[in-house]
């Protein structure tokens, strides 16, 4: 009887989407027009490997403004800033060029006109995230950050007529169903799309959603504090898999492929394909030499980098 070949199964779309190709770009343009150093307000994306990649082209980045010096080039992430830093950058003195996806744009735009149409505004997401931190500083008051049922029922506003919504653009429509859903029962008249999560974020988890069962587990690429990662990893499991995130092959623990004979692997918006072909190489040496590429929807979308601000 012949061995049949383990099996990899990769999932399509996968990795890169516009918005972090263009925030990428935008960085190495920089250092390519004015030189190193480059300043990078917080990560550019949630990767190790591209956060890394970048400092050894002579990007410094930095957690405060007040570290970076008057008259320097300044990035601002592709999760975007608030106004406050916006305005604080300019007294500060330096040069900015802002690498916030536009997608997110999109979302702020939003924010901005509910909040100057006399709306409380909620933003389905989670604390502490650079996205939503950003979002909610787009405006001065009457913005409430939701990121559970609980705090849906407990949030307080103005006029209960007058309520809108947007959502963080890297969450899976089940992390957002339930809190819609106590925001409709108690704000009937509450203003808001479905959803704000973007193309890329619902592209890969539809990815996840098809493959299901047919594997046994998920390799997710893409670092801890990726929140569409994440979910990727958590859409994965709720179709059958056994999920595990992972920044790079050494992430990989051979008692996870114990007993295993087929392995699906994706990565997340902000993983390069070269950590994918590391994982591939990997696995193959494991005896996972069988491989099918799953089709996917086709992602044409390009944004252009973002330049320096004219003063």
């Amino acid at each position: 009887m012949v061995k049949k070949d383990k099996k990899i199964v990769l999932a399509n779309p996968r990795g890169f989407c516009a918005g972090v190709d263009r925030a990428i770009s935008t960085v190495k343009l920089a250092v390519k027009e004015y030189g190193s150093p480059i300043y990078v307000l917080h990560e550019i994306v949630h990767n190790k490997h591209v956060v890394q990649e970048l400092e050894n082209m002579g990007v410094i980045f930095v957690n405060d403004l007040v570290d970076i010096p008057r008259k320097a080039i300044c990035i601002f992430s592709a999760h975007g800033v608030s106004v406050e830093t916006e305005m604080r950058a300019k007294t500060l003195g330096l040069r900015t060029i802002d690498g916030t996806c536009p997608l997110v744009w999109s979302v702020h735009n939003m924010v901005e006109k509910y909040y100057a149409d006399g709306y409380d505004v909620m933003i389905i997401g989670h604390h502490n995230h650079p996205e939503v931190e950003g979002t909610a500083g787009r405006v001065l008051g009457n913005v409430h950050v939701v990121a559970s049922e609980d705090e849906a029922r407990g949030v307080e506003v103005q006029d209960p007529d007058r309520v809108a919504y947007v959502t963080q653009t890297t969450l899976s429509q089940n992390d957002i169903a339930g809190i819609r859903d106590v925001l409709l029962s108690r704000f009937p008249n509450i203003k808001g799309q479905k959803s704000n999560i973007c193309y890329a974020t619902l592209n890969r988890q539809e990815a996840m959603r098809k493959i299901g069962e047919s594997c046994d587990i998920l390799l997710v690429v893409g670092s801890k504090n990726s929140s569409n990662s994440n979910r990727l990893r958590e859409v994965g499991e709720r179709a059958g898999m056994r999920g595990y995130l992972i920044d790079d092959e050494s992430d990989i623990e051979m008692k996870w492929l114990k007993g295993v004979s087929t392995i699906c692997i994706t990565a997340g918006a902000s993983a390069p394909e070269r950590l994918v072909q590391d994982v591939i190489k990997f696995l193959q040496t494991q005896g996972f030499n069988a491989f099918q590429e799953m089709e996917g929807k086709e992602e044409k979308l390009i944004f252009k980098p973002a330049t320096l601000e004219k003063k």
